[in-house]
């Protein structure tokens, strides 16, 4: 016998080891050995049979429960046996509510407590009742969405949606006992679900060099069966760049993460969401990475990205809402999504994207190797283009550079900015430290050079500070 989240052996007892029961009863149950100490060795208790009374009075008088305390013995030493089963209702010690979790005990409070309530009474936060929601407020073009969608992946036949709303809603299981429909059905199909839950939308930004450089952004509101695809058109047309490749004469647009991947990690996100929280799912793209966020939790054993993706059962945070969004065929059952993830990382040549699970899950999901092949060659093609014909050589460029530069602005520039003028022909690419290093100047000193150029409309900066270039205007 060793310890584990149901087992635990105390060398004595102390009055704080109630706190220990009480998250036995709000998990699963569990056992709790006294006079054993941490490596299973029997020491023996010498009050066993005074505690025999006292513990399960003071376990009924605190948390009003009954457990079994048992007196054993082992070598002629008694300990004892205090087994403690898993309870039908939340129980709480001097107020508070304990939860066993792997190997540690922690309070839960808030919303988790609100969801190990409802959990404990065989309810869900996503199946409880919206009470002034009806079902002729929903979306027509959501409940068509699904319809199509769900006969189009054979979950549902043509004969199974030829039925009412009603129906439908009754068949998905998104009525409560007392036939209101349910946050799922404000989730799902409601045309503006942010009317009773806050922050049940998807925001989307792209940014340049840094998180605070923000470019632009969009929200996507609506039925969540209608979010995804939205989502995913404004992913692949407006926020990520497509880079072309070939296979013989056929012409191939590649993305840095491949798409049925992405709308896998996307479904997670909003199926799995806590939305009680009410922040929105959050996805932060970069040239060549995104991120996507979500505040929800996932199940306890799954505390890795390893574990993601081996076999494991599917344990829904919003079983209504998961229901609905697998009968419309969006997603798989048995956790078998992360298959989906992994075959098109493996299509792509990438890596599998990356999760963290501190304060919700963050996925990170980075290009492959490919599409950063590709961005290095087109970032060469755009330099040769934008500053003429690479056949000729930087010496023949620098001349006709000068021969502009004599001819029209030559009352313009100084002869340290043409100096610079000419680095920047030789190598558009180059950086203000490296421009710096030739010159045998401070970076202050190029950088109010540069400032000055553009502000004569000489030059001008294309891209990012770190993997763009200058372009020569004059």
């Amino acid at each position: 016998m060793q310890e584990s989240q149901s087992i635990e052996w105390k060398e004595s007892w102390q009055d704080d080891y109630l706190k220990w029961i009480c998250g036995y009863a709000n998990a699963s149950g569990g056992t709790l050995f006294i006079g054993i100490d941490d490596r299973g060795n029997v020491k023996g208790i010498k009050n066993a049979k005074a505690l025999l009374e006292k513990i399960p009075n003071q376990i009924t008088d605190t948390m009003g429960i009954i457990v079994d305390v048992n007196l054993c013995n082992k070598d002629g030493l008694d300990y004892l046996e205090i087994v403690v089963d898993k309870y039908p209702t939340m129980i709480s010690f001097q107020g508070v509510y304990y939860y066993r979790s792997g190997s540690t005990m922690r309070t839960i409070t808030g919303k988790e407590l609100d969801r190990a309530i409802l959990r404990a009474q065989g309810r869900t936060w996503d199946g409880m009742p919206v009470s002034k929601l009806k079902v002729e407020d929903l979306s027509q073009s959501a409940i068509a969405l699904f319809k199509k969608k769900a006969i189009g992946r054979g979950r549902l036949t043509e004969e199974e949606t030829k039925v009412s709303d009603q129906m439908l809603m009754e068949n998905l299981r998104l009525y409560d006992d007392d036939g209101y429909l349910t946050r799922a059905a404000a989730l799902a199909f409601y045309p503006d679900p942010e009317r009773w839950i806050t922050g049940a939308y998807i925001k989307i930004g792209f940014f340049g060099e840094s998180d605070s450089d923000l470019l632009y952004q969009d929200e996507v509101h609506g039925p969540l069966v209608e979010q995804i695809d939205k989502a995913m058109d404004l992913i692949y047309t407006k926020y990520m760049k497509a880079l072309i490749t070939y296979q013989g004469i056929q012409r191939i647009e590649r993305f840095f993460f491949h798409p049925d991947a992405c709308r896998e990690i996307l479904l997670n996100a909003v199926v799995h969401k806590a939305y009680e929280s009410c922040n929105p799912i959050q996805i932060s793209i970069y040239e060549d990475h995104m991120y996507i966020w979500n505040e929800g939790r996932m199940p306890e054993e799954l505390d890795s990205t390893e574990k993601l993706f081996e076999k494991h059962s599917s344990k829904p945070y919003n079983p209504k809402l998961a229901n609905t969004f697998f009968k419309s065929g969006m997603i798989e059952a048995w956790g078998r999504g992360f298959d989906k993830i992994r075959r098109g990382c493996e299509e792509y040549g990438g890596p599998l994207p990356q999760y963290e699970f501190s304060g919700g899950v963050m996925v990170l999901c980075n290009a492959c190797d490919l599409y950063l092949q590709l961005m290095r060659e087109n970032d060469g093609k755009a330099t040769q283009k934008e500053n003429g014909d690479p056949q000729r050589s930087s010496g023949e460029l620098t001349e006709k550079l000068t021969e502009k530069l004599t001819e029209k602005l030559t009352e313009k520039l100084t002869d340290k900015e043409i100096e610079l003028l000419k680095l920047l022909v030789e190598d558009p690419a180059c950086t203000t430290g490296n421009i710096a290093e030739k010159l045998g100047v401070s970076r202050v000193t190029i950088a109010k050079r540069l400032r000055n150029l553009k502000d004569k409309g000489i030059i001008v900066r294309v891209g990012s500070d770190r993997k763009g270039y200058w372009k020569i205007l004059a």
